[in-house]
């Protein structure tokens, strides 16, 4: 060697700088498990039974209109050789767990109402609430959606979301675990940080740790993707929030309507949705920060098998191609999106898992020197794996085919 160590010792210093830099920017991916889908309803529409409700009704729709393996691939378009596992493992899901994540919406799917009416559907939210966790029938997720800060109605959010912690904590006493609020239409990151602001006197003011109150933006407009300085919005979206990120959920109309997209083609599955999709992976891969694909919003009219399996048909496409674009998570506002989003989710995990189960274990016995053969890259085995451990999360997989 030329050089001895002392005299690269700055360059050193200078490469740890960086690390260190770099990790404070991307920590890496969300740890813990992440709900398959939020399920929006109108605050003036949830009760503590809405849940099992979804879940009853989900169930009712599976077993009418798909009795057995045969009808319910069909409906679904899912393989016959896993369809019977694919039905037996969504009825059971819908049994006992139809609703992985609520959202208590005050935003576009309830209005604008008068701050009398609103503040009375506060008081009934709390009550609904209350009464769910103490009969643990409140998902393991949930929170509350605002209004957005971007269309004046920042003074009515703020309102609503004092009222709501306020009177939730003199009814129970303590904040129930999971809660997240929803900050929608982001755009200006200078927005995001007057949210902060004004979380942490929230915080202060009703004796709440600090931090607890955490939240996730919708980017639903087209300055959260691209920002007023020709950059992509999101990175500075992310630093205004302070470690209060939880997650970005991509809003399909609003986006599309901005783009100027005719409402035909106003749908999940169009390209102009895969750009902002893309972008949101880009420019938060690394961060901690979750992403979730937006809604459907094809809905059935009535009962009639037309109606059920027409919505079923674009609802689990939908859902799929957010799966195959690694969005492994949804909005869902209907009972009958619960089996066309538990079906497409569950039946992506089971197709090929024996071969991705085979593909971790081999790789594992490579690492302890008890295998030879061609070895998977490290990247490769840790999505294998994280794919794995969505499907015990979910439902989909029992937990003993985890290494």
């Amino acid at each position: 060697m030329n050089l001895s160590v002392a005299s690269i010792d700055d360059l050193s210093a200078r490469v740890d700088a960086v690390r260190a830099e770099h990790d404070r920017h991307f920590p890496g991916p969300a740890t813990g498990r992440q709900p398959v889908h939020t399920v929006y309803v109108p605050a003036d529409r949830f009760s503590p039974s809405t849940p099992t409700d979804f879940g009853a009704e989900a169930l009712r729709l599976l077993n009418t209109h798909t009795p057995g393996a045969g009808s319910f691939g069909t409906a679904f378009g899912i393989d016959p050789e896993i369809a019977g596992t694919v039905r037996e493992r969504v009825a059971a899901k819908l049994a006992a767990e139809p609703v992985e994540d609520v959202r208590v919406d005050f935003e576009d799917g309830y209005g604008v109402r008068d701050d009398a009416e609103e503040d009375a559907h506060i008081a009934q939210v709390v009550e609904a609430v209350a009464a769910a966790y103490q009969g643990r029938t409140l998902p393991h997720y949930w929170g509350l959606r605002v209004k957005s800060f971007a269309d004046g109605g920042h003074v009515r959010a703020m309102r609503t979301l004092d009222g709501f912690l306020t009177a939730l904590r003199d009814r129970l006493g303590r904040l129930p675990g999971g809660f997240t609020i929803t900050f929608p239409k982001v755009v200006m990151a200078e927005h995001v940080t007057i949210f902060v602001e004004y979380l942490e006197r929230l915080e202060a003011a009703l004796g709440l740790p600090p931090g607890i109150l955490r939240f996730e933006v919708q980017v639903e407009t087209t300055e959260a993707i691209i920002d007023h300085e020709g950059r992509f919005g999101l990175r500075a979206i992310v630093e205004a929030a302070a470690g209060r990120l939880t997650a970005a959920h991509f809003g399909v109309f609003d986006y599309t309507a901005a783009c100027g997209l005719p409402p035909a083609e106003q749908r999940l599955d169009h390209p102009a949705c895969d750009f902002a999709r893309h972008a949101m992976q880009v420019s938060l891969a690394g961060t901690g920060v979750r992403l979730s694909d937006g809604s459907t919003n094809v809905v059935p009219r009535n009962d009639g098998p037309d109606e059920v399996n027409h919505t079923w048909a674009v609802h689990a496409a939908h859902v799929r191609h957010s799966l195959r674009h690694g969005f492994y998570q949804g909005w869902d506002m209907h009972p009958a999106h619960l089996p066309s989003r538990y079906a497409a989710v569950y039946a992506f995990h089971l197709s090929g898992v024996d071969e991705v189960i085979g593909r971790v274990r081999a790789w594992h016995e490579q690492a302890a020197g008890k295998g030879d053969g061609v070895l998977d890259e490290p990247a490769t085995i840790k999505a294998l794996t994280a794919r794995l451990r969505r499907a015990v999360d979910c439902g989909a997989l029992d937990e003993s085919v985890l290494p």
